[in-house]
């Protein structure tokens, strides 16, 4: 996840870059809302473009993963955006309930991290050892062989 945030950070750098450019944004706060939903099209285009066209990130093919659909088969666009919206589940369960129940910024970060462990404790459950959005988007991740030299 540490290498595929510093990957992200270029494509959010350079997705909000255009986006400030094209609309002449002076201002964080103007079409902050906006900005927002651009960068989680962007990444999402990202992670489906990858992942529909050799299901590896850069990060992916380092760690030697890929991931495909629960039968195997390479995954289609749509099983792809299905299993980017569904991992959005790591993050904004927790972080939904801060406005909804007014918390602080220390409370929410930790109920964000109990969250956190919690899901990815999901990995441990069942003989698949898949991760629940995993599940949920009928997908899985699967070790690739080294290449021989």
């Amino acid at each position: 996840m540490l290498y595929e945030a510093v990957i992200l950070f270029g494509v959010v750098f350079l997705a909000g870059y255009l986006f400030s450019t094209l609309t002449q944004q002076r201002n964080g706060l103007t079409h902050h809302n906006l900005l927002a939903a651009w960068i989680g099209f962007v990444v999402g285009l990202y992670f489906v473009w990858f992942w529909t066209h050799s299901g590896q990130t850069l990060p992916m093919k380092t760690w030697r993963l890929r991931v495909v659909a629960a039968d195997g088969s390479p995954l289609s666009a749509p099983r792809a955006i299905a299993r980017y919206l569904l991992a959005w589940l790591w993050f904004l369960p927790p972080l939904a309930l801060h406005p909804l129940l007014g918390l602080s910024l220390p409370h929410t970060l930790a109920l964000a991290g109990i969250w956190f462990m919690l899901w990815a404790a999901t990995g441990r459950l069942g003989a698949s050892r898949q991760f629940l959005h995993d599940r949920l988007a009928g997908t899985r991740i699967v070790a690739v062989s080294s290449p021989s030299a």
